[in-house]
């Protein structure tokens, strides 16, 4: 299997600053990759002054299926790579999007989860119809189109069991006003979903034209089930 290397760079953020080498890089024996990072770095669109980084063990989730996807269905590795973590609140930015050639977070934004997953947080996750709940797992990007919220792109689900009922379900990337951080300011919260995860309006055009057409995504939630039993994540 081809081996990642993944050069991830950003404005350093104080959390990291004790994970960092004499050489400026982070070496896990956890992870899949060696994570470089640039302090001397200054992105030229910070988002909040700073891009942090996901967990050094979700990146690890996303990285390890990112690479067997590549493999498996031959996939360009020009298109860059998705993360979505929905551990965190939706008060935090949990969407993560990293061109893979550079390792640049070229994105890092707020992102809605389904409403009967939880207020706050993400509790639980479904892969029924009409639940209304989000579902976890590795997805490939698929088309655009134009709906009821606008321009959208289509997802499908890789994952038996746990988000292959994505295109089914209708589960897709759209703008929407209750994901927009003056909605936090309103409601200590972001709005909910039917189960999509919807974006900041006027974020929605620059994101799905970064990761449309059979880009990795993956969504992450606090569920032991999804980890022990994922065939991606444990093959």
């Amino acid at each position: 299997m081809k081996k990642i290397v993944l050069s991830i760079i950003f404005i350093l953020s104080a959390v990291f600053t004790n994970l960092i080498s004499a050489d400026g890089k982070i070496k896990n024996k956890h992870l899949s990759a060696n994570i470089s990072i640039d302090a001397k770095y200054i992105n030229e669109n910070p988002s909040n002054g700073e891009y942090d980084l996901p967990s050094l063990a979700i990146l690890n989730y996303a990285l390890s299926g990112y690479q067997k996807l590549i493999n498996q269905k031959d996939l360009s590795e020009s298109k860059p790579l998705t993360v979505i973590d929905f551990s965190l609140p939706s008060t935090q930015k949990r969407l993560w999007i990293i061109e893979m050639n550079s390792g640049k977070i070229i994105h890092h934004g707020f992102v809605s989860h389904g409403r009967n997953s939880g207020d706050l947080n993400a509790e639980r996750f479904s892969n029924t119809n009409s639940s209304y709940m989000s579902s976890l797992g590795f997805y490939l990007t698929g088309e655009t189109y134009q709906g009821k919220h606008g321009y959208s792109l289509r997802l499908d689900g890789l994952e038996a069991g746990f988000n292959d009922k994505a295109r089914e379900r209708a589960i897709v990337i759209h703008g929407a006003a209750y994901a927009e951080e003056e909605f936090i300011h309103q409601t200590g919260r972001l709005g909910r979903s039917l189960g999509c995860p919807a974006l900041p309006q006027e974020e929605t055009a620059l994101v799905i034209d970064l990761i449309k057409e059979q880009a990795v995504l993956f969504i992450y939630g606090n569920d032991p089930n999804y980890l022990t039993r994922s065939n991606i994540l444990n093959s």
